[in-house]
């Protein structure tokens, strides 16, 4: 098992950038694949980024493509997203996911492929 906890959200004005961590802890000696996610009220969970085990690959949804970058600190557990750029659109709760994964250059994009889920924390931007 493996625990994610997310912070960094908060209220920005439209333009302005926020940096999203997510931390894990526990069984993070195996190697696993991370997501972003976000929900915005009424709507369902929709992919932002995913990057690979290696930190070699990333994908964006096309919404935040060029705006949102992905990475992450291995020895540090922990996975960001740089938000730059950011509209009223993008508000929403962000969750971070893991997957197990020893393949290189692989990402998941669905929901459902993910089991490991953090809290969530609440990006808001205001016009």
């Amino acid at each position: 098992q493996v625990q994610l906890v997310e912070s960094g959200g908060g209220l920005v004005q439209a333009g302005g950038s926020l940096r999203l961590s997510c931390a894990a802890s526990g069984r993070t000696r195996s190697n696993y694949a991370m997501g972003w996610f976000r929900q915005a009220p009424g709507k369902e969970r929709d992919f932002v980024a995913a990057i690979d085990v290696s930190e070699l690959v990333t994908y964006y949804a096309d919404a935040v493509k060029g705006r949102f970058t992905i990475s992450r600190d291995n020895a540090k557990n922990t996975v960001y997203l740089q938000m730059n750029s950011l509209k009223p659109e993008d508000t929403a709760v962000y969750y971070c996911a893991a997957v197990i994964s020893f393949v290189g250059g692989r990402y998941f994009t669905s929901s459902a492929q993910y089991p490991y889920w953090g809290q969530g924390t609440q990006v808001t931007v205001s016009s």
